[in-house]
């Protein structure tokens, strides 16, 4: 799609949505010319800070030295499954699919995790683990049997204190929910404290979900969906948008779809060429390759306008980055906790982080040594990073301001200075250009902000962790490299 696109050529956009589409289709232009967004309309998502694929090497002993735990005792956790019916041509993570998933398989991935478990409560000095909050992701954690996933299940609950944990979770393929072993599953995971369920959707297109190869289609997903509301969870809807061949009229007819579904929160996630993982898509080899197969930078714009215009016009209001919701309670806490409150959080199994107050572990990604290093007693960390002042300083901005806001008496709290007194440059130049918006208290995205979250959050990266060259950006007021952040 041209940057001349004739919007009221386009079936599916109503007329009053014409005016706003096109103003945002300006200011991408306006903001790509001034150096915010790369020339080539690539994007990096700022999910951490470093970028999860630029750790150096660490090891265990390092990275604990002069760690004390949280006065309060908690931590986020999250546990890491990594098999899945299929591998999805979007996918940036490692993970075993098919044969190489077998039941043998699994379960001599979950008695290593039990054995990485048990190796963090000692390193931490502690008995069992008192959580805050519980993620449990992958891959998807349900391509577990019902019998693995009973007995993994009873022996976290034995592990981690449940006690004050506000909110347990589960990221989990649509497929693995339905029929009689699937609504089993839901009961089981009911029965141990999960309350909420993060599903996979990325599409209501059958087409577009065969391209993406879901192992779900559309009449599965809404299964998916019912089953789970019966079962007693609350529900976030992932969305991919920008993905090769899907059309704007699809992507509309999605979301519309979507916000008559009656969950708690949709979730829009933009198609990620780059990979910010450990495993390269399909989607980076087939660019390399195919570059004007891709859905042409413009139209992924209008894409994400049209879908922020259908959800705020259904009373969903974005409320944690990327995640429209109608009931401001609604929303994960673990990623609440980790990336706007900074808690102290642990990660278990195969790629899976620890990210804690000055300090971040990577686990291996490879299977082969995260069994090895295990069954040597060592907790499977390979990469991370005890930050310094100047990292410290970047990541207590960055993840906050990208997810909701910078609270400053926090952001004081765990670095000692004002934000406005090491980035006052910056941020004045992003007020300037509507970008950010300020008070006494709080440093937050403007609506344009929000809706170049990434990029404009990448102004505050130290330029060794940009995620592209300065020749890359229009060298305007608002390259990332201008400043180095200050």
């Amino acid at each position: 799609m041209p940057a001349d696109i004739k919007l009221d050529e386009i079936n599916m956009i109503k007329p009053r949505w014409l005016s706003s589409s096109r103003a945002m289709l300006g200011e991408f232009e306006k903001l790509k010319n001034e150096g915010l967004i790369p020339l080539n309309g690539q994007f990096y998502p700022a999910v951490h800070y470093p970028g999860i694929t630029m750790y150096p090497p660490i090891n265990e002993n390092e990275l604990f030295k002069g760690y004390a735990n949280p006065k309060n005792g908690l931590f986020s956790i999250y546990v890491h499954i990594p098999f899945c019916r299929r591998y999805c041509s979007f996918c940036h993570y490692p993970v075993k699919t098919g044969a190489l998933a077998s039941e043998q398989e699994r379960d001599y991935y979950l008695n290593s995790l039990k054995e990485e478990i048990d190796i963090y409560i000692k390193r931490l000095g502690l008995g069992v683990i008192k959580a805050s909050s519980v993620l449990f992701g992958g891959g998807t954690p349900t391509h577990l049997t019902l019998r693995q996933l009973n007995e993994f299940l009873r022996f976290f609950t034995s592990k981690v204190d449940l006690r004050h944990c506000r909110q347990f979770s589960y990221d989990v393929d649509p497929s693995t929910i339905t029929g009689r072993e699937g609504i089993e599953r839901l009961k089981l995971m009911k029965s141990y404290g999960g309350d909420r369920i993060t599903l996979g959707i990325q599409s209501l297109d059958d087409a577009v979900l065969k391209k993406m190869n879901r192992p779900h289609n559309r009449d599965e997903a809404i299964k998916a969906i019912k089953e789970s509301k019966k079962a007693g969870f609350k529900l976030n809807l992932e969305f991919i948008y920008g993905f090769p061949g899907q059309s704007v009229e699809s992507w509309v007819d999605t979301i519309k779809q979507a916000v008559e579904l009656g969950v708690e929160e949709i979730q829009l996630y933009r198609i990620k060429i780059i990979p910010y993982g450990d495993h390269m898509s399909a989607m980076t080899g087939a660019y390399k390759v195919w570059p004007d197969s891709f859905t042409p930078i413009e139209q992924v714009i209008l894409m994400k306008q049209l879908a922020i215009l259908i959800l705020n016009e259904n009373g969903y209001q974005e409320n944690l980055g990327r995640v429209f919701t109608k009931n401001k309670n609604d929303f994960s806490r673990y990623a609440d906790e980790q990336c706007c409150r900074l808690y102290d959080q642990i990660g278990f199994g195969l790629t899976a982080f620890s990210s804690l107050r000055d300090r971040f572990a990577l686990n291996t990604q490879d299977f082969k040594l995260y069994y090895s290093l295990i069954n040597q007693g060592k907790l499977p960390i390979n990469r991370g990073l005890i930050r310094d002042k100047d990292t410290q300083l970047r990541w207590a901005l960055i993840l906050p301001l990208k997810n909701r806001e910078v609270y400053k008496p926090d952001f004081e709290k765990i670095t000692g200075v004002s934000p406005n007194e090491i980035f006052s440059k910056k941020i004045q130049k992003l007020k300037d250009f509507g970008l950010l918006q300020e008070d006494d208290k709080t440093l937050a995205l403007s609506t344009l902000g929000r809706f170049f979250a990434d990029e404009v959050c990448q102004q505050f990266y130290y330029p060794k962790y940009l995620p592209f060259a300065q020749a890359e950006y229009a060298a305007g007021e608002l390259n990332p490299y201008n400043c180095s952040g200050v």
